[in-house]
């Protein structure tokens, strides 16, 4: 998660690209998603398995995320980073007062020098806010790396059905998740546009603020070049 999380606490699992927030599944009718995978990427579309590419995954709890990311790691021998493998052992719970974000931010900083050295990075965040995803997409370029945007929308009933799974079956692998949780974040999750979709050009970021970088760095504390 990341935004989230973060509209429960200022406003907040978080992915394709726009500085403005655009409509969210909350504010009036939501534009349908898809109901099969979408994989879309930015120019260069890297699907050459010889490109470094920054593959992003995007998409709610129960999607099937960490699923795909594994084989899209296999596939193109890329480093994976999962925010939850972390956040479980060392703080036992999904935010942790915050802590969620230093976290992902210092896993956003080990994937721009892994891109810098030419190893393709899986980053697993679901990445529900659309500047979220701008972000990365920009830093994923200027670190000279292509990227790779993979969606999995999920419809509820199979939402459930595998967060209930889950929890019968690895409770020590997850977070506790209950309906309305489900329903909140479905309503906070900001559906993919026809821009993000078709890989377009990265759209600056919001008023405010110089840039990308400083844009996430605050989003992200921690996320630093070093």
């Amino acid at each position: 998660m990341s935004q989230s999380q973060r509209f429960d606490s200022q406003y907040e699992e978080p992915l394709p690209y726009s500085s403005a927030a655009g409509p969210t599944a909350g504010n009036g009718p939501p534009d349908r998603p898809p109901s099969t995978p979408v994989d879309v990427g930015t120019r260069p579309v890297a699907k050459d398995q010889r490109v470094t590419t920054l593959i992003l995954m995007v998409g709610l709890p129960g999607a099937g995320k960490t699923t795909r990311a594994k084989e899209l790691a296999m596939t193109y021998h890329a480093l994976r980073l999962t925010p939850d493998h972390w956040m479980i052992p060392l703080f036992g719970e999904s935010m942790a007062d915050g802590k969620r974000f230093v976290l992902e931010g210092r896993l956003i900083s080990v994937a721009l020098q892994a891109l810098r050295l030419r190893t393709s990075v899986v980053l697993d965040f679901g990445l529900w806010g659309r500047d979220e995803r701008s972000a990365l997409r920009w830093l994923a370029g200027a670190s000279g790396a292509a990227c790779r945007v993979v969606y999995l929308p999920v419809d509820k009933d199979v939402q459930l059905a595998r967060i209930a799974g889950r929890q019968e079956t690895a409770p020590h692998q997850t977070f506790s998740m209950s309906e309305a949780d489900v329903d909140q974040w479905r309503m906070q999750f900001q559906v993919l546009d026809a821009g993000e979709l078709d890989g377009g050009e990265i759209p600056g970021p919001p008023a405010d603020w110089p840039g990308w970088p400083e844009w996430a760095a605050d989003h992200w504390p921690s996320c630093t070049d070093s």
